[in-house]
């Protein structure tokens, strides 16, 4: 099981990020694209990736924007993975503009 870091700490390492309102410890990001075929292409990429890590984002799509939330369940919050994986998706998000 990967180590809790908590919200705050990854969010010291990651732009606009947010930490999620409440008890739960996860962090949240919403992606604005120019269109669904990038949102969609920017899902894909990041679901491979996901999919590599074994560790699976929640996410919601509508046309052109994806909102992200991250959090390791099996912690029950943020860690190292989640910050290796919102650090994918940002490199990702700024190739696909």
């Amino acid at each position: 099981m990967a180590a809790k870091i908590g919200a705050t700490a990854a969010l010291k390492a990651l732009k606009g990020w947010t930490k999620i309102d409440g008890e739960r410890d996860a962090i949240f990001k919403a992606y604005k694209f120019a269109d669904f075929k990038t949102a969609f292409a920017f899902m894909s990429g990041a679901a491979l990736k996901a999919e590599q890590m074994d560790h699976h984002p929640e996410w919601f799509n509508v046309y052109s924007k994806v909102e992200v939330t991250l959090t390791t369940h099996d912690a029950d919050g943020v860690t190292q993975k989640d910050l290796e994986l919102a650090g994918f998706m940002d490199q990702l998000a700024a190739r696909l503009g």
